[in-house]
């Protein structure tokens, strides 16, 4: 288990200059970069994978409250409250999934939370190379049909946000594409709106957990690597369309395949 005494091997270059890689690759496919935080949390700085999961949703939180009003020149905040019920719909299976999702990582031996993780990893490997490039139309259900699609998608992706300790932007976004036919920059912010209370019911879950102590262990590397994927995701946003998404959506999933492996072994 490590901790602030450790510091000196995890120093705060190492911590800020990876968290604005990763913050800059995820900046460049509209998310957080948690996906990528996380193997490097693992391989890198060797926190257990327990402590490594709910350091990444402490930094996700502080990324993706962030990222709510770097939005709002692009998408007002009056336009993502106008579709208050496609954040609900959603709400209503994300929270319990997140509750659920927290509390199972916790009973988990370390060994059967890592292959999670690399399934896991395999799966947002997977949603880049093929759900990324959904385009708005037509939702794919109307009624009833979409409420109850709705809450268990958001059941679903609240168990990968817990698990994880992401956002869960990846999934979301083409659930919000696809199940309810919404704009590609508008899906970003709801899935925004979506994230940080499922976020916040995992984070809950997880504080009542003794490893919830590694938050306040590591807070120096934790505040660190944040401002570093702050500023690395702020900078990936800028360099949007000077890489073409057949470049780099592969790329960014070899990534995490690669990282998948690695973890599946650690």
């Amino acid at each position: 288990m490590a901790g602030l005494e450790d510091i000196g091997r995890r120093n705060a270059a190492a911590s800020f200059g990876a968290g604005t890689v990763i913050g800059a690759l995820g900046g460049l496919i509209g998310l957080g970069g948690a996906e990528f935080r996380l193997p490097l949390l693992i391989g890198l700085f060797r926190f257990a994978a327990l402590e490594a999961v709910i350091l990444n949703k402490t930094i996700s939180l502080v990324v993706v409250a962030s990222a709510l009003p770097f939005r709002t020149a692009a998408v007002p905040l009056s336009l993502v409250m106008s579709h208050w019920s496609i954040v609900l719909n959603l709400l209503a299976g994300s929270l319990l999934g997140a509750w659920y999702g927290a509390g199972w990582a916790t009973r988990l031996r370390s060994q059967t939370l890592y292959r999670v993780i690399a399934i896991m990893l395999v799966l947002i490997a997977v949603v880049l190379l093929f759900g990324h490039g959904a385009a708005a139309g037509e939702p794919l259900m109307t009624g009833t049909a979409q409420i109850l699609a709705g809450i268990l998608a958001g059941f679903l992706i609240g168990i990968v946000a817990s698990l994880l300790g992401v956002a869960g932007g990846e999934l979301l976004i083409p659930v919000l594409v696809l199940l309810f036919g919404a704009d590609i920059k508008l899906a970003g912010s709801l899935s925004l709106a979506v994230s940080l209370p499922t976020m916040l019911a995992g984070f809950s879950r997880y504080s009542q957990d003794a490893s919830f102590s590694a938050v306040r262990r590591n807070g120096k590397f934790v505040l660190i690597m944040a401002a570093g994927s702050i500023l690395g995701t702020f900078a990936g946003a800028q360099l949007l369309g000077i890489i073409p998404d057949y470049v780099l959506l592969p790329l960014l999933a070899a990534i995490l395949l690669i990282s998948a492996v690695k973890v599946w072994r650690h």
